[in-house]
């Protein structure tokens, strides 16, 4: 049974490059599109790609909506069909400029990767996912152990995030040395820390209240004065495994090593909340948990602007509809207070008009 197709993986190896070199794509993008071109490939039994013809999209997408979640056993949702999709249209819009295709496949082909207007706009639909409350990440952190080196890192790794709101890929490479508990800041490096974009900017911790604070401090302290560690050492060692009895692998500490990815501090962040009898919400969830509480406690668009670049948002905007959004309790509860004062309404409204002019003038 043919399991691949020499030339093909020829020419994806040079799409790949081109991804990344000239493109900039990250390796989970290129992961992504290695995938969609695997499953296409698999339905047309590896056919040479010289081959493609718009009829083959089109039975594609077919199969694609018929094919079941490896997981769930569920259907594929319409999201992963059009990023399935969409990969392999760029691939054949890219394919048919290449020498020896240009005469075989032409650019309008890969339109027929497209699904209908119905399905993009069920598959880029926004709806709003849970995000835990302050109240539930505080008791969390009360309820998390903290008797071994293991567990004071994970109860610490928990306080950090709601501390800082970074993203758990740069949390999973920050150094002690970035982190500045006498100005309560940290500095986000992009030469030694992954963050989105490359981007460096300086943090200061949010205003979160109870004992997160605490925590970290901690932890920072134990590292220096137990542990020994320097500036250059990981925030957040990955865990030490070795052999113990009967041959299973056993935790035995930590080891002066980062994580090379935020696999397991997101593991840890579900853990953390499914013992506390939550849902499992990952590190992400917390960044929007800071811009509800950035809602409540910012009174000036000044003070939102500096909010959102705490984030990392160049964009003031950025947080407003991509994290911004009102959950359906609280909707509602706003809507309530507008009814209850009717008498209000207008001088809310010209507020809010001020606001989002504000705003824009901020940028």
């Amino acid at each position: 049974m043919i399991k691949y197709n020499p030339d093909n993986e020829r020419l994806k190896h040079r799409y790949y490059a081109f991804l990344k070199q000239a493109k900039g794509r990250d390796d989970a993008t290129i992961d992504g599109v290695s995938m969609a071109l695997r499953r296409f490939e698999e339905h047309t039994k590896f056919k040479d790609f010289r081959t493609f013809r718009p009829e083959q999209a089109v039975s594609f997408k077919a199969h694609l909506a018929k094919r079941a979640n490896a997981t769930t056993g569920k259907p594929l949702s319409k999201a992963t069909q059009h990023q399935t999709s969409n990969a392999l249209k760029t691939f054949f819009q890219w394919l048919s400029a290449e020498p020896g295709y240009r005469s075989r496949i032409t650019y309008s082909h890969a339109d027929y990767f497209n699904l209908s207007e119905k399905d993009v706009r069920v598959a880029t639909a926004k709806r709003n996912r849970p995000v835990p409350s302050l109240e539930q990440i505080h008791h969390v952190l009360r309820l998390m152990p903290y008797g071994t080196e293991t567990e004071k890192r994970d109860r610490a790794l928990v306080a950090f995030l709601l501390l800082t709101g970074m993203r758990d890929g740069a949390v999973a490479s920050m150094r002690i040395g970035l982190v500045n508990l006498d100005d309560a800041c940290v500095f986000q490096d992009a030469r030694l820390v992954k963050t989105k974009f490359a981007k460096t900017f300086r943090s200061w911790f949010f205003p979160v209240g109870g004992n997160a604070l605490d925590v970290v401090t901690g932890w920072i302290g134990y590292l220096a004065n137990d542990k020994l560690y320097g500036p250059d050492d990981p925030l957040f060692p990955i865990s030490k495994v070795i052999n113990g009895p009967n041959l299973h692998f056993i935790g035995a500490g930590l080891e002066r090593r980062s994580w090379t990815n935020a696999g397991p501090i997101r593991k840890i962040v579900k853990e953390a909340f499914l013992k506390a009898g939550f849902a499992p919400f990952n590190p992400h969830s917390f960044r929007k948990t800071l811009v509800r509480l950035g809602q409540q406690l910012c009174k000036t668009p000044e003070e939102f602007k500096a909010w959102s670049q705490n984030l990392g948002h160049e964009d003031v905007m950025t947080t407003f509809s991509s994290y911004g959004d009102l959950d359906d309790h609280r909707r509602r509860q706003v809507l309530t207070d507008i009814m209850i004062e009717p008498s209000k309404n207008e001088t809310q409204a010209d507020e809010r008009k001020r606001l989002i002019k504000r705003l824009g003038e901020l940028g």
